[in-house]
């Protein structure tokens, strides 16, 4: 099904440090209390641990409880949950990103920059390879935290999505850089997007102010919330809007060719 409009649905809140049932509990009924008017939920970076190295202790399948929770939500209230959770594939542990659809189909972005300051380098695997999603006539593409710094990886070459949805785990202490990089993405990619942070304070003392928000084509904020404030932010985007925007001025045409090695 084709839709012009999407509603997305922003669940900002705190993270229960590396307690999965206390957090999936509680998520489930934030993702009850949007579902009914969202087309996509979209929840912070590892939202049911926190950001955390202890990977070993914390690590699931694409098989276990997460997933499978994350199914039901999805077909319950009819949209697509998207995240990031701390999975385990082949031995190898990923900041795993999720899109999980009402039919039940999954698409998989392992995050690719991954913060060597906190040491996620020397725990986690990097992803090698985008992931834009197809849904509901839009083009979606999935990016976790610190990818948000790298623009090369994000670039929109030929209008190939309409939106990027970013998760994340970005501290108080850098949130100039997060607001600012969410305008600069919109803007340079002529799309719209859409992040989720926490807030609180994790299990290694690093205070998070949220700051969760949506973002038109033009850098201008089309929904936000208050710091430090458990919320949902909802906002309607249009794919219209968009089209006509990218017809008067097709910035995308003039942009430099350049391929990933």
């Amino acid at each position: 099904m084709i839709q012009d409009n999407l509603t997305v649905s922003i669940i900002q809140t705190d993270i229960t440090w590396e307690n999965k049932a206390k957090n999936l509990e509680m998520f489930a009924e934030k993702v009850r209390a949007c579902g009914s008017y969202s087309d996509i939920i979209l929840l912070p970076e590892m939202f049911t641990t926190g950001f955390s190295m202890h990977a070993s202790n914390l690590a699931e399948t694409v098989h276990d409880e997460t997933i499978n929770t994350l199914k039901k939500w999805a077909l319950t209230e009819n949209a697509m949950l998207v995240g990031s959770f701390i999975a385990i594939d082949n031995n190898h542990v990923y900041n795993r990103g999720f899109a999980v659809l009402p039919s039940q189909e999954i698409y998989w972005y392992d995050k690719k920059h991954l913060f060597s300051m906190s040491k996620e380098d020397a725990v986690f695997t990097p992803g090698n390879a985008p992931c834009i999603v197809p849904y509901k006539g839009w083009n979606i593409s999935l990016a976790i935290c610190y990818d948000l710094r790298f623009p090369v990886w994000l670039r929109n070459t030929n209008n190939a999505y309409d939106m990027l949805l970013v998760v994340a785990n970005w501290p108080e202490s850098r949130k100039e850089a997060f607001n600012t990089l969410l305008k600069a993405r919109a803007i340079e990619n002529s799309c719209y997007v859409c992040a989720a942070n926490r807030i609180g304070i994790d299990g290694n003392q690093v205070v998070y102010a949220g700051n969760s928000q949506i973002v038109d084509f033009k850098g201008t904020i089309v929904a936000n919330t208050a710091e430090h404030t458990d919320n949902i932010v909802s906002a309607t985007v249009n794919k219209d809007l968009l089209i006509a925007f990218r017809e008067k001025f097709p910035v995308w045409k003039d942009a430099d060719p350049f391929s990933l090695l």
